[in-house]
């Protein structure tokens, strides 16, 4: 995607002769270049445990559920901006497991189905656990069967956002950051995120809490498991590097009136992107980065201007590693 960085106007109608493609300084020669039809496919992945509740009532002042901070933008892009019969969407709702509610739709039914079921429930456990759920999103695996498709099975194989064959693909993630005890790290969950390729928008929440009560906290966590004020910066440095390693936009929501600006943002960026690849010169080593530049020349006159333009784009390439072997040979 290609905007002006005063404005933040999407540039659209370039063509392949507007781009420069970068790997480690080198200029490759662009193979294929397309502007995609529109229809986008995203699965929405929201927090929702009773830090997320805690969390919202600051926004709400109690006179809502608090985790109606985070329902609020999935409903909204889910009712405003997928359109059948090209458009899909599924949602995936975390708190100590991520649990997928639909598969991809674009059902109107099914849509509401899936916002009222999120509405009329409580969150039932205190854990976030963030990096598993954005695992689960990316990649897939095994895990809880679809809410809305009525399995036999309580858990089921997920493909994740990888698997789908779409030109238009994102994650949506409205959270908090914080994560409490996930079975993967920050570091294996910033590594999905560089393999994967699939653009995270990030809708951060909390914020408003933060704000509002960041003088009474403590510098660490408390023994009550509150988070302290190092656990709310860590999760915002967090957010920000998993939007920009991915090739997306963080959003740091304070208000909840913000939300509809982020989401026609969202929509906006998702359905503008311009398709460039290369063909592969030097063989990578699996397991290295290859930083990526993505240049622009709007009026074509040969200069990239790299000061007016902003081209959003995966920041490197991570070539895929072997398959680590965990069999260790038995000694009789």
């Amino acid at each position: 995607v290609v905007y002006n960085k005063k404005t933040g106007q999407i540039v659209t109608g370039l063509k392949k002769e507007n781009f420069g493609i970068f790997e480690d300084g080198v200029k490759q020669e662009i193979s294929n270049f397309s502007t995609p039809d529109s229809p986008i496919t995203v699965t929405l992945v929201l927090e929702y445990s009773k830090w997320t509740e805690m969390f919202g009532r600051a926004g709400s002042g109690g006179f809502e559920p608090g985790v109606y901070e985070s329902i609020r933008p999935v409903a909204q892009f889910l009712t405003q901006f997928i359109k059948p019969p090209n458009d899909y969407a599924s949602v995936i709702a975390f708190d100590m497991r991520p649990t997928p509610i639909t598969d991809f739709t674009n059902d109107p039914q099914r849509i509401r189905q899936t916002i009222d079921l999120l509405l009329r429930n409580s969150p039932a456990f205190r854990e976030n656990n963030l990096y598993d759920a954005m695992k689960f999103a990316l990649v897939g695996g095994r895990g809880d069967s679809v809410v809305l498709e009525n399995n036999e099975s309580s858990k089921s194989e997920y493909g994740g956002m990888v698997s789908v064959k779409s030109k238009r693909r994102a994650i949506i993630l409205v959270a908090s950051g914080i994560d409490t005890f996930s079975r993967i790290n920050y570091g294996e969950a910033r590594k999905i995120v560089q393999e994967a390729g699939i653009p995270l928008y990030i809708i951060s929440t909390g914020n408003l809490f933060f704000k509002r009560y960041e003088s009474y906290l403590p510098a660490t966590d408390s023994i009550s498991g509150m988070p302290g004020r190092l656990t709310f910066l860590q999760a915002k440095n967090a957010m920000n590097t998993f939007a920009k390693e991915s090739g997306g936009m963080h959003f740091e929501m304070t208000f909840e009136s913000e939300a509809p600006q982020y989401l026609q943002t969202i929509n906006a960026l998702l359905r503008s992107q311009y398709s460039l690849s290369y063909d592969l010169v030097a063989k990578h080593e699996p397991g290295k980065k290859y930083k990526l530049e993505v240049k622009v020349d709007v009026d074509g006159d040969g200069t990239y201007e790299d000061k007016q333009y902003v081209v959003q784009h995966r920041p490197f390439i991570l070539t895929p590693g072997p398959p680590s072997d965990k069999k260790k040979d038995k000694k009789g």
